[in-house]
């Protein structure tokens, strides 16, 4: 098979950094070794088939985004990123696995809607997925197949307080499906707002006549995110079924986790870059000239950009600091403005709820790095490490170690990256981040083994991504 030398780099994990060279076999990792060392043979570099000068640069484990959303069909369309286009996007941007969620909704049958995911997918993908399984239907036959799921390497599951009629269960049907998640030790992933609730607000809203995208925020209050958390929370507690949160926006909701951990429970929580840099005042709020105040949807998505003024962004980034939340994921579910996002015009309930950051992901950490938010050691632990653990691939998935994946990323610190919807590999006919400026650049991208993005070159091949069957999650106490 052939080999790949990694050489000149510092290796950075999520416990630390060293001068090391990687050693690739084929598809994996077989030695991370000191510079000239003689171990694998007197001149690595000239015996190597392929070497990768990573002088001056970071060597990490590839990113792995747990929570993408690509072709959902949602609000009246489709998700605008297939999997080709969507895991092409996150290679450009360093990540080298992904996990969607299969749906099923209420009336039809959980095997189905995952046999219709692995269609989608198959022979698409640019790098490495797998699945979730969302359960929109609790009955019999959905807790049935639990045990199925498992064995099929998917071991997490995904239900709404939110969306009723769509994906909602009440809380009977989260109870009885997080009693069959503790017999089995699937992790419990929950949307964790208070969805009729939300309802009646949304309607009263605009019944009088407050209908712009920013009142999407204003009815999806942080108390309807902190409620629902809260009463998850309980319901694991109960159960004893572990409890991850998805897209957690506000600080309130924050704190239910960080008491129900002190407490010693299995209880998680991701955030987004959204909640980390955007804001209700600034981009929910925004105006411009082609879109007038419909600018702002542009960033509807749920849970919603909360308050700067109230200060969620800032407790995100400290959460990440204390562990309080453990990783951060896109929940990317891109509409593009024209033909989708408009469908909401004169209405925000209409509006296709989500934003695209696959792309971005580890860049818009990486600024968080330059900053001071993150150290390097946390910003790999982050994007890698902790999902890799939390959904039972790390050993494979995660780290630089023999054995492992050659899922690896060499980034240059000294690099530049200015995101903008007229050089992003997304299929949206707008960015989220237009304008923003990282101080750092993903250069060369391997998955298995393969170089597939080099230098502002995409070297990869719709069809290189295999499906990963995944274990129960390793991050439980």
């Amino acid at each position: 098979m052939a080999t790949t030398l990694i050489t000149g780099g510092t290796v950075v994990s999520s416990t630390g950094r060293t001068e090391a060279d990687v050693l690739i076999d084929g598809e994996k990792i077989v030695g991370l070794v000191a510079p000239g060392s003689t171990v694998f043979g007197s001149d690595l570099t000239a015996s190597a088939d392929t070497v990768i000068d990573a002088t001056g640069k970071y060597v990490i484990p590839g990113g792995i985004d747990a929570h993408t959303h690509f072709e959902l069909p949602f609000g009246g369309t489709e998700a605008s990123d297939s999997f080709e286009s969507g895991t092409r996007a996150a290679a450009w941007g360093g990540t080298t696995t992904v996990v969607d969620f299969a749906v099923q909704t209420t009336g039809t049958a959980v095997p189905d809607g995952l046999q219709k995911w692995h269609d989608k997918a198959s022979g698409n993908c640019a790098i490495d997925y797998g699945f979730h399984q969302i359960i929109g239907g609790v009955d019999e036959a959905s807790l049935a197949y639990m045990p199925k799921l498992v064995d099929e390497g998917i071991s997490s599951y995904k239900m709404f307080m939110a969306y009723p009629g769509v994906f909602y269960s009440d809380d009977g049907q989260i109870l009885r499906a997080m009693q069959k998640a503790a017999e089995l030790g699937m992790l419990t992933m929950m949307h964790a707002e208070n969805g009729p609730a939300i309802d009646v607000l949304a309607a009263q809203l605009a019944e009088s006549g407050k209908t712009s995208p920013y009142f999407h925020g204003i009815a999806r209050a942080w108390q309807m995110e902190e409620e629902a958390t809260h009463r998850a929370i309980m319901l694991s507690h109960l159960t004893g079924a572990p409890l991850y949160v998805v897209h957690v926006s506000a600080k309130q909701a924050v704190e239910q986790l960080a008491m129900a951990r002190d407490r010693g429970q299995n209880v998680f929580g991701e955030t987004c870059p959204q909640y980390l840099y955007l804001s209700l005042e600034e981009q929910l709020g925004a105006v411009s000239e082609e879109w007038g105040d419909f600018e702002g949807a542009k960033w509807v998505c749920s849970t919603p950009l909360r308050s700067r003024e109230e200060g969620h962004q800032d407790h995100m980034w400290q959460a990440l600091r204390t562990n309080d939340l453990q990783m951060v994921s896109t929940d990317h579910c891109p509409f593009c403005m024209k033909g989708q996002k408009e469908l909401g015009k004169g209405d925000f309930r209409k509006i296709p709820n989500g934003i695209g950051s696959v792309e971005h992901r580890m860049d818009l950490l990486y600024q968080g790095v330059v900053t001071g938010q993150l150290t390097l050691e946390r910003w790999v632990e982050v994007t890698s490490t902790t999902p890799a653990r939390m959904f039972g691939m790390y050993g494979k998935k995660g780290v630089l170690a023999p054995g492992a994946d050659g899922d690896v990323v060499v980034y240059d610190p000294d690099g530049h990256t200015t995101i903008s919807a007229d050089t992003h590999h997304m299929n949206m006919d707008h960015s989220a981040w237009e304008g923003f400026e990282v101080d750092g650049h993903v250069d060369t991208v391997l998955s298995r083994g393969k170089v597939i993005v080099d230098r502002g070159a995409y070297l990869g091949s719709k069809g290189d991504g295999r499906f990963v069957k995944r274990g129960l999650s390793q991050y439980l106490v």
